[in-house]
């Protein structure tokens, strides 16, 4: 399986990314193009499921969307107007076939097919109440609980029954869902995962990112906004807001990694943003050096933003492989090492002697920074100092995307001195949590935060049922960017 960062065992990973199309003759090779565009955001598995009157079509695979929807046969088969598609990292649910979305059943009310990004976080919880009730699982993912509260709901319309079982579960979502009722598309009353609307040719689509919109060729119309569903059919799109109103907590991690610089996320450009946050880790951490030299490839944008504030000139030091996939690798340590450097090459000849700031997104078990320090000292760098566009990731994350435990997370175990020593730098600086905010033209409340940070600040925005004991209690940690440094130096 390949992946789109090189260091894929030590990065945080979006959990899914999905399309949805109302109205478009052959919808399916929409969505398709639309999860190309998706792949960064899940690239286990992929799947879509069209409607074609009151007949339903569906196609899942393990791995890449190219491969498994570019072949004329498979999509002759997922006809219709209506498609809906989704990519998938696992975070919760096993990775197998049975897990892929977007899942189905056929209900009282018709066929359901539904694709979910994002986490639920009582979803075990709601589970074992709806076993002891009688309801039998296909399969592991959270996500076929939404489909088992709307089976067992009292309510009468399939809608009423959405909301009756939106309103049972906690956590994030962003559901793109298909009934005979319509293609509905609904978001978390906090607006933790993306969801953004276009319309094409008279068509309606709804996707992770614009990025997808671009691809397709279809507009912009807006976000979906935050605890609202749409319902879209042959009269057209029809929006419900019914939950209570709440204070909207987007991920702030879209802006740092997830999302393709080539998105705009709330009206920013990703792009852009990015840029900010190197140029404001340069104020707020500079360094003397040569030369700023990305991580590939998602250090690229703040590394033009350090650069251009600080002065340094910016150098590709690091040249990246893309033509090598996990399966190449090696299991053995030695084959292990190999693969490193098939995937990141030092750029020895402009390295040699000189001295390094290197800028990447994020530290998470610490591993990928020690290898990328040692292949610049092992390319002749006289000094490698490092620098990370965001805070120190600390906390785990319950909201659909993929982060270890914890106790293997480097910033929850070390403060940043130790840190530094760990990857064997001559400095090391995180950006502070108020300068992303920064970044984003923003003014943090520190009370009240405007965006989920829980990974940087562990204040959580929602109760986490599910989560192993003391997980709740995060009162001693909740103030811990503003006590612990953000740099450090030998």
């Amino acid at each position: 399986m390949l992946t789109t960062h090189p260091f894929d065992d030590d990065k945080l990973r979006e959990e899914c990314g999905i399309f949805g199309i109302w109205g478009a003759d052959n919808a399916s090779q929409y969505v398709a193009l639309g999860l190309h565009a998706l792949q960064h955001r899940g690239q286990e598995a992929a799947g879509i499921v069209t409607q074609d009157g009151s007949h339903y079509h569906a196609h899942r695979a393990m791995g890449h969307v190219a491969g498994n929807f570019d072949n004329d046969d498979i999509m002759a088969q997922l006809a219709g107007k209506v498609a809906i598609g989704h990519v998938r990292y696992s975070t919760t649910g096993e990775t197998a076939l049975r897990n892929v979305q977007p899942l189905f059943a056929e209900l009282a009310s018709g066929g359901f097919a539904v694709a979910h990004n994002g986490n639920l976080s009582n979803a075990m919880a709601l589970r074992d109440r709806l076993v002891k009730r009688g309801s039998i699982f296909q399969s592991t993912s959270d996500t076929e609980v939404i489909i088992h509260l709307v089976a067992t709901s009292l309510y009468d319309t399939v809608l009423d029954r959405l909301v009756d079982a939106l309103k049972q579960v906690e956590g994030a979502y962003s559901l793109l869902i298909i009934t005979p009722l319509g293609l509905i598309a609904c978001r978390d009353p906090l607006g933790i995962r993306p969801l953004v609307m276009g319309e094409l040719n008279g068509a309606t689509i709804f996707a992770s990112e614009t990025v997808a919109l671009d691809t397709v060729g279809a507009t912009y119309v807006r976000d979906v906004e935050p605890g609202e569903l749409v319902v879209v059919t042959d009269k057209g799109a029809q929006s419900f807001r019914p939950f209570k109103a709440m204070k909207p907590r987007p991920c702030i991690f879209e802006h740092v990694y997830f999302s393709r610089p080539d998105s705009v996320a709330e009206g920013k450009s990703v792009y852009e943003v990015r840029k900010n946050i190197g140029a404001e880790l340069s104020r707020e951490a500079p360094v003397e050096a040569d030369y700023v030299v990305p991580v590939p490839d998602s250090g690229v944008p703040a590394a033009l933003g350090f650069s251009q504030e600080s002065g340094i000139p910016f150098e590709l030091g690091i040249i990246r492989s893309h033509y090598v996939g996990r399966t190449f690798i090696q299991p053995s340590q030695d084959g292990r090492k190999t693969g490193v450097k098939l995937k990141h090459n030092a750029n020895s000849a402009l390295i040699k002697g000189k001295r390094i700031v290197l800028i990447d997104d994020s530290i998470v078990r610490g591993t990928t920074s020690l290898k990328i320090v040692q292949m610049m000292r092992d390319a002749g760098a006289s000094e490698v100092h490092m620098r990370i566009a965001s805070p120190p990731t600390a906390h785990s994350c319950f909201y659909g995307v993929d982060t270890p435990e914890r106790s293997k997370l480097l910033a929850a175990n070390m403060d940043v001195a130790a840190m530094r020593e760990f990857i064997q730098a001559d400095s090391l600086a995180f950006i502070s949590i108020d300068g992303l905010y920064r970044a984003l033209g923003e003014e943090r409340d520190a009370a009240s935060p405007q965006r989920c940070d829980a990974c940087f600040t562990g204040l959580y925005p929602t109760t986490l049922t599910d989560c192993p004991a003391g997980a709740n209690d995060l009162a001693q940690e909740q103030a811990m960017e503003s006590s612990l440094p953000v740099a450090a130096t030998r």
